[in-house]
């Protein structure tokens, strides 16, 4: 069955735009001229795939329509991507803050806006079935539920041609930061979990800028930056790990509060993401890339040295060092 997207726009242009591109993405298009004809329709109907919102329109705008739409649900909670010629930064943190997933730009690129909507309903899916199989598990099929997760990283791992294993020893590199920091066995067991799990929203990012071997342009750094905040909402439903989302949304943040999504600084960064802040990097400089063979140790550690109260946290970065230090014949790198 084809996925179902509601376009709603008083704009017809905009409408018969997003419904041709969309239809021949082959996808079911249902347009509407008014928020309020969207929730009179959803009241009655059921929920569709998707659901694209313009936020200017006369009498109930997008925020409005939105608001009043999440009051409505009460089951699956539908998507909701923006509709916006408006490039005010407060827009989209009304938007974001309302519950919208992502804003797409007018007017439209027919491609871009065939990728984000395939790609954002493809997460939803992909949210969905794995809330669903972590709600199914119990103690005695965990180890089924370690396969799933498995899985699912190679799938992340596959995206990135350039590298293999990174998420594993990530996770590897984190419980040992943690060990050496006095974790208590259960926390080294979510670290681990975390880590493997930190790069999950890569998977809404398309290969191709993934493995782009030019200069990424804005716009597509922008999109490779945001798979910190669709990993976190990936993760977000497990309900029985909680705080398994803060490594996928928060391992790019830096200590000098420069990095993203979110801007934190020292200590406001959850510790574990610190850990794995250090641990990503320290794989990063020393696993192939396109252009470059892993780099030495003695780079390795300047990098690190320099990064520290910056970009690191001093007392992960260190015990990151100490560990290189005992790595005498440089294993701890890709093969």
């Amino acid at each position: 069955m084809a996925d179902w997207v509601i376009v709603v726009d008083d704009d017809e242009s905009n409408l018969k735009m997003a419904g041709h591109i969309l239809s021949k993405a082959h996808m079911r298009v249902t347009a509407m001229k008014s928020g309020q004809a969207l929730l009179d329709y959803i009241r009655d109907k059921e929920v569709p795939d998707l659901i694209l919102l313009d936020i200017k329109m006369p009498g109930m705008d997008g925020f409005e329509t939105l608001d009043a739409l999440r009051k409505l649900e009460k089951g699956k909670i539908v998507p909701v991507i923006f509709l916006t010629a408006d490039e005010k930064e407060g827009t989209e943190v009304k938007g974001l803050s309302l519950g919208a997933m992502d804003f797409i730009k007018k007017p439209f690129v027919p491609e871009v806006l065939t990728i984000r909507v395939r790609h954002m309903i493809d997460l939803d899916h992909l949210q969905r079935n794995l809330a669903d199989e972590v709600d199914k598990k119990t103690k005695a099929n965990e180890r089924l539920f370690l396969q799933v997760v498995s899985s699912l990283v190679s799938a992340i791992d596959a995206k990135d041609t350039y590298t293999n294993g990174h998420s594993s020893r990530v996770a590897e590199y984190s419980r040992e930061i943690a060990r050496r920091s006095g974790y208590d066995e259960k926390r080294l067991e979510d670290i681990y979990m975390m880590g493997v799990l930190h790069d999950v929203g890569k998977i809404g990012v398309p290969d191709a800028l993934i493995n782009k071997p030019a200069k990424l342009t804005d716009e597509e750094y922008d999109i490779i930056k945001n798979h910190s905040v669709l990993g976190a909402r990936i993760l977000g439903n497990i309900k029985e790990m909680p705080s398994l989302q803060m490594g996928a949304r928060w391992h790019h943040e830096r200590y000098d509060g420069k990095g993203y999504p979110d801007q934190l600084a020292g200590e406001d960064i959850p510790e574990e993401a610190r850990i794995i802040a250090v641990a990503d990097s320290y794989d990063a400089m020393t696993s192939h890339r396109s252009y470059r063979k892993p780099l030495s140790q003695e780079v390795v550690r300047e990098e690190l040295e320099k990064g520290i109260g910056t970009q690191f946290d001093p007392h992960f970065a260190k015990i990151m060092l100490e560990m290189m230090d005992e790595d005498k014949e440089y294993k701890m790198r890709e093969e």
